[in-house]
């Protein structure tokens, strides 16, 4: 679809949803909790109402992530979802399905490997955006992948699963090595580390050097999300400060 149709439909609509594309209201250099909508961790509610209180308990940006359901299912979704996430201007990323980040203005869409790569893509410009300006994040397993993900200039990358998850069972964890490696090697492009990450596991996280974290289903099978949300906030906060202050607090060496 021409970036010109796009705009005209959203001015005639009047949606609030369709507002122009790549709003970025939190930077993501400064993003620290990445929160998710999945499908796998409704538990009933509807999704709306959990990036609600994502957005309310604190998270810097939101995804939403529908592995069983139809494209027109995340589209109308996602589209009640995007309304939200505007009201409180936190980022919306739409999880694999980029013609309906596109068609709706989602800030950015999430691509795997196998979405990217493997579907001949070697640049984010290759991708077929229209001319859209929408935002790229790309999943990297391993060092290679990071640094192939890397020259494909996206606007992140995540790191992991740095732990095993129920999210993803059969994949292999990362390790805090791949954490550490992150830190040391991705330049200037923001990374999240992902993964099995809890209340047991996020220290150990952010000491290996990440700053910002994907939270999913330590936040979403809480019976409160907001109050888990908020309180993972104030975790990790605490965490970079205590480091930041260890790391200042350290004899200079000569």
């Amino acid at each position: 679809m021409d970036p010109k149709e796009i705009s005209l439909i959203r001015e005639e609509m009047g949606d609030p949803s369709l507002k122009p594309m790549r709003q970025k209201q939190k930077d993501l250099n400064d993003s620290q909790l990445y929160g998710f909508v999945d499908t796998a961790y409704l538990h009933g509610r509807q999704p709306a109402s959990i990036a609600k209180a994502l957005c309310e308990g604190g998270a810097d940006l939101i995804q939403w992530r529908a592995k069983d359901w139809t494209p027109e299912q995340v589209e109308s979704e996602a589209r009640e979802i995007l309304k939200i996430t505007r009201d409180h201007h936190v980022p919306l990323v739409i999880n694999d399905h980029l013609r309906v980040a596109l068609e709706l203005g989602a800030d950015f869409c999430h691509l795997g490997q196998e979405d990217f790569f493997d579907g001949g893509y070697q640049h984010v410009s290759d991708l077929p955006t229209h001319g859209v300006d929408i935002g790229i994040g790309l999943s990297t397993h391993a060092p290679d992948q990071a640094r192939r993900a890397l020259a494909a200039e996206p606007d992140y990358i995540a790191i992991g699963p740095v732990y095993k998850t129920d999210t993803k069972p059969t994949a292999r964890p990362v390790t805090l090595d791949y954490v550490r490696w992150a830190s040391q090697n991705t330049g200037p492009v923001p990374w999240f580390a992902i993964g099995g990450i809890n209340e047991q596991t996020l220290n150990a996280v952010l000491d290996a050097g990440a700053t910002r974290v994907c939270i999913v289903s330590a936040i979403l099978n809480a019976t409160d999300t907001l109050s888990r949300c908020a309180e993972f906030v104030r975790m990790i906060q605490l965490r970079l400060q205590e480091n930041e202050q260890a790391m200042n607090n350290q004899p200079a060496s000569f």
